[in-house]
């Protein structure tokens, strides 16, 4: 791709998108960041230091995933378009207009717009692993012993699961849409449970509050036996440029560095930082997982806690190696880099 042509990212001041900006402004790009308000300067102001230390420019975009149109002048001239922005929010009232109306409809109203914008050659969508399976049950119903890119998940609901349920239905409309044209190519990124170092220390990622509270007490009585694939958000920023750039990308990408749990990362972080943080030392029982978890946690349902606690699975990231070249980072280095970044801000 050119680099005189810039290129778009929604969302950009988001989680995974904070490291995709910095990587494509370490590289030398201009990046048209699409944010909801840019004149909140304390919002911008992280992106604003990356670029300030990178050859690549920033030029922000007052956006609205839920208005059509909104993304046309960000849009135009760009030649790559990265759209990551969806919300990720577990316990939600209203699931419809939380999470599924602003997955599904700023899906469409970026990839229409690439329709409309003759300078757009790709598109990369971040999609998520939760488009791929709801619940680590749902391995029972599929060929193999790892999730692959060929499946989909089937079992996600607005009532259980909605957040899944919602990047669904999201990467769903985004292969509709691409499929309906010829001009632009689609490849979506599809992470695990992302870990590491944000952009911005005082994120409000959920992967943030779940190590925040194995160092604040929170999660001194114990974790539920969970199992969890993993990656570092810095990878998944990798996954991100190379599907953009490399012409052999193609199709859906599980980026994932790990098959783990929560006792596992607990067991990191005591063995890194030692005994001065209340880590999470046991694994609950299930059965008192299910019956109080509600009460704790409106979103650990007990249909949720059946389904997954206890319940053994495994991505395969195989695809993501061989055709996006990623090295993965361990498990080690995201979780203790990223409870070293809320130690050094005074978050725990």
């Amino acid at each position: 791709m050119d680099k005189r042509q810039p290129v778009l990212v929604t969302g950009a001041t988001g989680y995974v998108a904070g490291w995709v900006v910095k990587r494509l402004l370490d590289d030398g790009y201009t990046v048209h960041a699409a944010v909801r308000n840019p004149s909140n300067k304390e919002k911008v102001k992280y992106l604003d230091q990356v670029a300030a230390a990178a050859p690549g420019q920033v030029r922000y975009f007052k956006t609205d995933l839920l208005s059509e149109g909104s993304y046309e002048d960000g849009m135009q001239g760009c030649s790559v378009v990265f759209h990551t922005a969806s919300p990720f929010r577990l316990g939600v009232s209203d699931p419809q207009k939380q999470l599924v109306d602003p997955a599904l409809m700023g899906t469409r109203n970026v990839l229409e717009q690439a329709n409309k914008t003759d300078s757009v050659k790709r598109v990369v969508v971040t999609s998520s692993c939760a488009a791929i399976f709801g619940d680590g049950l749902d391995m029972q119903q599929i060929p193999g012993d790892k999730f692959t890119e060929e499946n989909w998940n089937t079992t996600s609901s607005l009532q259980h699961q909605p957040y899944a349920y919602s990047k669904t239905l999201a990467e769903q409309e985004a292969w509709r849409i691409a499929e309906n044209q010829d001009r632009w190519d689609l490849v979506t990124i599809n992470p695990s449970f992302v870990l590491g170092p944000a952009i911005n220390p005082f994120t409000q990622s959920e992967s943030f509050k779940i190590i925040k509270q194995f160092g604040d007490g929170n999660g001194k009585i114990g974790v539920p036996n969970m199992p969890i694939s993993a990656v570092d958000v810095r990878d998944v920023a990798d996954a991100h440029l190379a599907a953009a750039f490399l012409p052999r990308a193609k199709g859906r990408y599980i980026t994932s560095g790990s098959n783990s749990n929560l006792i596992e990362m607990a067991n990191i972080l005591r063995e890194h930082f030692g005994d001065d943080y209340p880590f999470p030392r046991r694994v609950l029982p299930k059965a008192m997982v299910w019956l109080m978890g509600p009460l704790f946690n409106k979103g650990l349902t007990r249909e949720i806690v059946s389904k997954n606690v206890g319940v053994p699975f495994a991505v395969d990231n195989s695809k993501s190696i061989a055709d996006l070249g990623i090295s993965y980072r361990t498990l080690n280095t995201s979780v203790t880099d990223m409870f070293q970044q809320l130690l050094d801000n005074g978050i725990v």
